[in-house]
C-alpha cells in the first residue's frame, strides 16, 4: 500500500512548477538550471594551508567555476563533528589546521569568508554538513571539547567510524542545534546534508544499538523500521528549524544514488547496490513527497551502461519519482570523462549525460563531484561546460513552495559617467521583508535589431548583487536597449525596467 502511495504522488508531482517546460529538450542551454559544484574538505585539500594559501585556493576555484557556469556551491564545512567556521559548539577541523581543536592562525572564518565570495560572483553557498559522521578513519586524536570525548556514550564505532547514534533523541537535537546556529550566523542560501545515515555496511560489523532500541523504541517492534523512523524524525526536525530561523535558507540532500532496487520493491530500479531504504536506514521518497527537503540530489556516480547501476536507468528512476520537490543530480566528473560514450566510443560520455539531462522534464540541475576535477579542467569537462553547454548564465529554479511573489522592478535606470569608464546604474525597489527584497539583479542586453525577450539567456550579461554594471563604450553610434530585473532571495524574478544606451 505504501509503495502504491508513493507512485501516486509522484504521478501528481511529475508536473511540478519549478521543473521546465515541455520544449527543456530542444532548449540549448535552459534559463533557470541549479548548476552547483562540492568543494570538499575531508580530501585534505586544505589541510594545513595558511590562510593565505587557502584563500588563494578557493578563489582560483571560484573564478575558474564561475567562468564555467557554475552557480551555487556546496562547501563542506563540518566533516566529523568538527567546523570549518568558528564554532561556538565544536572544535576546528584537522581538515583545515592540521589538527583537531587548532584554530588558524591568524584567525579567520571559512564559511564567512565563502560566503562574501560566493555572493559578489552571483553564487549561491549552501553549507555541507555530514550530520552523523564523528570520525573518519584517518583522524587520529580528537579535541577536548569534540562530543566523542565529553559524550562517548552518545557515540558507537563502526569499521574504524564514530558515529553520533541516531537512536539517541539528544543527538537529533544537537545536530539540530549546530545548523541553528549555522543558519543565525551567516547568510547562507542553503543547508546541506550528504548519504552518511547510518554507515555503510560493512561484512562482519553490526550497528551497535540494540539497548537504545529497547529504550527509545516507541512501540516499533523492527529495529530496521525503528532505525528508519529515527533519521525520518530528524529531518523533520532538521527541516522545521532551519525555516523556523530563516524560511528561505534551502534544507537539501544528496542521498546515495539507489533507493531500492527492483528486487527488493516493486518501486525500485532495476540495479543491483547498495540501497538507500534498506541499508542506510533513508527513506528519501518519503522526505521529498513530505516536503521536508527543499531539494535532492541523488549522486548518480555511475556511467551509462554500468551493469550494476546505469547512469541511464537512474536518472529516468529519479525523474519519475522524486518530483515533489526540485531534483538535481550529482554527477561524477571523472568517471563522466573516463567512460565512451557507448554509442559513440570515440566520446567520452558527458554529451550523452547533458542529452539526459534535457529530456528529464523533472531534472533541474546538477551538482559537480568535485570541484577542484571541474577546474583542472579534466577531459575538457570545465571547457565543455564555459563554451557550451552553460555558456549563459542560469537564474536558480524557483521554489513556490517557500515564496512565489516576485519583487518590484528596479527604478531610476541612468548612464554615467565615471573615472573608470561609463556604467549603468538603477535604484533597488523598496523591500519590507525577506520575500520582497531585492537580492540580485539580472541583466539584459540587446542590440538594435533584437526584441526584447527575457527569457533568452543568451543575452544575459550578469548578474549580480551590485546595483551598476560597466558598459562596454566604443564610439557612442549604436543603441543598445538594457533590460534590468530583481531577483529576491527565492529567484522570483521581477518586471524589467528598460533604457536605451548609445555605446
Amino acid at each position: 500500500m505504501t509503495q502504491t502511495i508513493i507512485a501516486l504522488l509522484c504521478l501528481i508531482f511529475s508536473m511540478a512548477a519549478w521543473a521546465e517546460p515541455a520544449t527543456k529538450a530542444a532548449a540549448a542551454t535552459p534559463k533557470r538550471e541549479f548548476r552547483g559544484a562540492w568543494i570538499q574538505c575531508v580530501n585534505g585539500q586544505f589541510q594545513g594551508l595558511s590562510t593565505r594559501a587557502m584563500q588563494q585556493n578557493l578563489t582560483h576555484q571560484l573564478d575558474e567555476l564561475q567562468k564555467d557556469g557554475v552557480n551555487a556551491i556546496i562547501f563542506q564545512v563540518r566533516a566529523e563533528c568538527d567546523a570549518l567556521y568558528d564554532s561556538p559548539y565544536e572544535p576546528w577541523s584537522r581538515f583545515l589546521t592540521g589538527t583537531q581543536g587548532k584554530a588558524p592562525n591568524p584567525r579567520w572564518d571559512p564559511l564567512a569568508w565563502m560566503t562574501e565570495q560566493c555572493h559578489k560572483r552571483g553564487m549561491e553557498i549552501h553549507a555541507w554538513l555530514n550530520p552523523y559522521r564523528a570520525k573518519t578513519k584517518g583522524t587520529k586524536d580528537l579535541a577536548p571539547t569534540h562530543i566523542a570525548i565529553k559524550h562517548p556514550e552518545r557515540v558507537f564505532t563502526y569499521d574504524g567510524l564514530f558515529i553520533l547514534n541516531p537512536g539517541i533523541p539528544a543527538n537529533r537535537d544537537y545536530i539540530c542545534d549546530i545548523v541553528s546556529d549555522i543558519v543565525s550566523r551567516y547568510d547562507i542560501d542553503g543547508i546541506h546534508i550528504d548519504d552518511y545515515f547510518y554507515p555503510y555496511p560493512t561484512a562482519g560489523c553490526t550497528i551497535p544499538d540494540e539497548r537504545q532500541f529497547r529504550q527509545y523504541s516507541n512501540g516499533i517492534r523492527n529495529i530496521a523500521d525503528w532505525r528508519r523512523d529515527n533519521v525520518n524524525v530528524f529531518m523533520k526536525q532538521l527541516s522545521e528549524r532551519i525555516h523556523s530561523v530563516k524560511p528561505w535558507v534551502k534544507f537539501g540532500v544528496s542521498p546515495f544514488g539507489i533507493y531500492r532496487n527492483r528486487r527488493s520493491a516493486s518501486i525500485g530500479s532495476d540495479t543491483n547496490g547498495t540501497q538507500n531504504y534498506d541499508d542506510l536506514y533513508a527513506d528519501v521518497l518519503l522526505w521529498v513527497n513530505n516536503g521536508w527537503v527543499d531539494y535532492c540530489v541523488p549522486q548518480i556516480y555511475w556511467q551509462i551502461g554500468h551493469k550494476a547501476a546505469d547512469y541511464a536507468t537512474l536518472i529516468r528512476w529519479w525523474n519519475q519519482y522524486a518530483a515533489a520537490r526540485p531534483l538535481y543530480i550529482g554527477e561524477d566528473v571523472e568517471r563522466t570523462v573516463k567512460h565512451p560514450d557507448p554509442s559513440n566510443p570515440a566520446a567520452n560520455q558527458m554529451a550523452a549525460k547533458r542529452t539526459l539531462h534535457n529530456q528529464m522534464r523533472n531534472v533541474s540541475g546538477t551538482v559537480l563531484w568535485y570541484s577542484k576535477a571541474v577546474v583542472d579542467d579534466i577531459g575538457k569537462y570545465g571547457t565543455m561546460l564555459r563554451t557550451h553547454y552553460w555558456k549563459y548564465p542560469a537564474l536558480q529554479p524557483r521554489m513556490p513552495f517557500i515564496d512565489d511573489k516576485a519583487p518590484g522592478k528596479p527604478k531610476a535606470l541612468k548612464p554615467v559617467w565615471t573615472p573608470d569608464g561609463l556604467h549603468l546604474f538603477w535604484t533597488a525597489p523598496k523591500g519590507r521583508k525577506w520575500n520582497d527584497e531585492a537580492r540580485k539583479y539580472v541583466v539584459y542586453r540587446f542590440a538594435p535589431h533584437e526584441k526584447p525577450d527575457t527569457s533568452d539567456p543568451s543575452h544575459i550579461v550578469t548578474i549580480t548583487d551590485r546595483t551598476f554594471i560597466y558598459l562596454p563604450y566604443t564610439d557612442g553610434t549604436t543603441r543598445y536597449t538594457y533590460l534590468v530585473t530583481a531577483l529576491d532571495r527565492m529567484s522570483n524574478e521581477s518586471k524589467a525596467a528598460k533604457k536605451k544606451v548609445k555605446l
